[in-house]
């Protein structure tokens, strides 16, 4: 198939699309054989109807197969977010990542820029120091020697600039938005992800469930974050070992069950690049407060789908003493260094 019509017309007469059927189409928006008004169509229709499982599935399988892969013999999991929530929090995840590493546990973060923030992964690692974009080989390194790497997204799905123009053009969020955290480069089958609302997070555990991730947790505070809050409750979905029968485990929690306060969202707030990594870098040197302990809660959580630790008490007091013992920090030092090098000897 080298037009995306035969697909316009079925979702203009009300039909869902076979998992085959969102595959081919897929293939013709990436390989850049669509036309771009059709690309528009396609992508309209789909968020007025809402797309199904079977194609948001058969769509992720396929970005995932346009993917430059980063090979490694680890098994990293992989911490990021929908973005979109418009917040303005400083860059959670990202400490988390660190926390996790120093924990033990690999961590591959997949990330860009910011769109709806001023700081997005990519911003605030360049403001630490860390060479934000390195090609595959370079992630591959910095997995062995630092035990954390970043992916920076455009760098590893190049294929997406055949849909970019149309994207922008129409300035609405589409599936796209919700593909990125599915498609780790480095293929983990362990995640923690943020959703920008409910029904995307349960639809994110469906999709990985669906492609075989091992251990996944979704989640969506009721703030609007997506990450999990110490200033709301957050809804998870978990799938994997903790998952009752191999299905999806829905949960409420709230900070208080982990002992931590609940805060007011100004507590929680960021700023330019240079202002997120200053409080980035003071959460991994142990500062104390609300902003290490949103970062421990989602480094827990991250290290609970790691496999690596039997309960959440465990995940948390691994995430404290990542921090406590320096652990955590020297995982930033160690990126920094090793990304260093290999930028400037490319």
């Amino acid at each position: 198939m080298t037009t995306l019509k035969p697909i316009l017309t079925a979702i203009a007469e009300g039909e869902t699309l076979t998992q085959a059927q969102a595959e081919s189409a897929m293939h013709v928006m990436l390989s850049g054989e669509a036309d771009p008004a059709q690309i528009a169509g396609l992508l309209m229709g789909l968020r007025s109807r809402g797309e199904t499982l079977d194609e948001l599935v058969g769509f992720t399988k396929v970005m995932r197969e346009y993917a430059i892969p980063v090979e490694t013999d680890l098994d990293p999991i992989d911490l990021c977010g929908t973005g979109g929530d418009h917040s303005g929090t400083f860059n959670i995840s990202t400490a988390a990542s660190f926390v996790a590493a120093g924990a033990g546990v690999p961590v591959a973060k997949h990330g860009n820029k910011g769109v709806s923030s001023s700081s997005g992964s990519a911003d605030v690692l360049s403001a630490l120091g860390v060479r934000a974009d390195l090609d595959a080989e370079g992630v591959s390194r910095c997995l062995e020697e630092a035990g954390i790497a970043f992916l920076f997204a455009p760098q590893f799905h190049p294929a997406l600039r055949h849909v970019g123009p149309v994207r922008r053009s129409l300035g609405v969020r589409t599936f796209f938005n919700i593909l990125g955290p599915l498609c780790n480069p480095a293929r983990v089958k362990r995640q923690l992800i943020g959703a920008f609302s409910d029904p995307v997070a349960r639809q994110m555990a469906q999709i990985l469930m669906r492609l075989g991730s091992e251990h996944v947790v979704v989640v969506y505070a009721h703030d609007g974050l997506d990450e999990l809050s110490t200033t709301s409750p957050t809804t998870i979905y978990q799938t994997g070992s903790h998952a009752f029968d191999g299905g999806l485990l829905e949960q409420e929690v709230v900070p208080e069950k982990f002992g931590l306060a609940r805060v007011s969202a100004a507590a929680l707030q960021g700023g330019t690049p240079d202002e997120n990594a200053e409080i980035v870098r003071g959460v991994l040197s142990g500062q104390a407060g609300p902003q290490a302990d949103v970062v421990l809660l989602n480094a827990a959580y991250a290290l609970l789908a790691s496999g690596e630790y039997d309960d959440l008490d465990a995940c948390l007091e691994a995430a404290r003493e990542s921090v406590a013992s320096g652990g955590a920090l020297a995982k930033l030092d160690a990126l920094v260094a090793v990304s260093t090098e290999l930028s400037e000897a490319a």
